[in-house]
């Protein structure tokens, strides 16, 4: 198993799916499992840090229309330029991370909010060696409550709400200790980002390194940022024994 695939891959794996979204693994035996991900708001999908694979176009066909591309991080931006040119669409870029613009393709920079969609746009990292945008589309943490038929979801109207983080936190193996359904990226243990992202309240959390996780989202997130730092010392000698040779 290589640490990361290149070229157009072939028979990309489905790992995230849901009714207004999907998300794939174009090369599924790499290690880092870079993950890609279809947003579809009223008909208008928007592709999230995509990594090519053959025929990929089929797992997101059925959603609608592309419109976009959205690059999330600023020290890669995958294939984001030849699914651009492929559908024809711009590549969407936060106006605060402006040198993560792929060249040779249109780009709209955008603030708050990808624009066209209920997707907030979150600041996770804002580093000169590493900035972060996270798309969240439900509210804040709400208040603790006794009674468990209070909310239906995040939205308070059974509606579910998605979070979408590119890079500081994941499922690939390297991000998990001992314990985590999602954890935090191995080079941000010792700072998670509780400040930017400990007061969402998901019910989908969908990651750029594995399979999102989609049962108690909010929990597991919460578990990850809290224990970043004391699991740490278990996840880095893990780490070690798993990637040095026999």
């Amino acid at each position: 198993m290589t640490l990361k695939e290149s070229g157009p891959g072939g028979d990309p794996r489905v790992v995230d799916q849901w009714e207004d979204g999907v998300g794939w693994i174009a090369h599924p035996d790499e290690t880092m499992r870079r993950t890609s991900h279809a947003l579809a708001v009223d008909g208008e999908v928007w592709l999230v840090d995509p990594v090519d694979a053959a025929d990929v176009e089929a797992v997101y066909a059925d959603l609608g229309e592309v419109v976009g591309v959205v690059v999330g991080l600023d020290r890669h931006t995958r294939d984001a330029a030849a699914f651009a040119r492929r559908h024809d669409v711009p590549v969407y870029v936060p106006r605060w991370m402006k040198r993560a613009a792929p060249d040779g393709v249109p780009v709209e920079y955008f603030d708050d909010y990808l624009p066209g969609t209920g997707y907030r746009a979150i600041p996770v990292v804002d580093q000169p060696v590493w900035k972060e945008v996270a798309l969240y589309d439900g509210p804040e943490a709400p208040a603790p409550t006794l009674d468990p038929e209070a909310r239906t979801g995040p939205t308070g109207d059974g509606e579910r709400s998605t979070l979408v983080v590119p890079e500081s936190v994941g499922t690939s193996s390297y991000f998990l200790a001992d314990g985590e359904r999602l954890g935090v990226h191995p080079a941000r243990r010792a700072l998670p980002p509780r400040s930017t992202l400990g007061d969402l309240a998901p019910d989908r959390v969908l990651v750029g390194h594995g399979e999102g996780v989609s049962e108690d989202a909010t929990g597991a997130l919460r578990n990850a940022l809290r224990g970043s730092r004391r699991r740490m010392p278990g996840l880095y000698a893990r780490t070690l024994r798993e990637f040095l040779p026999v």
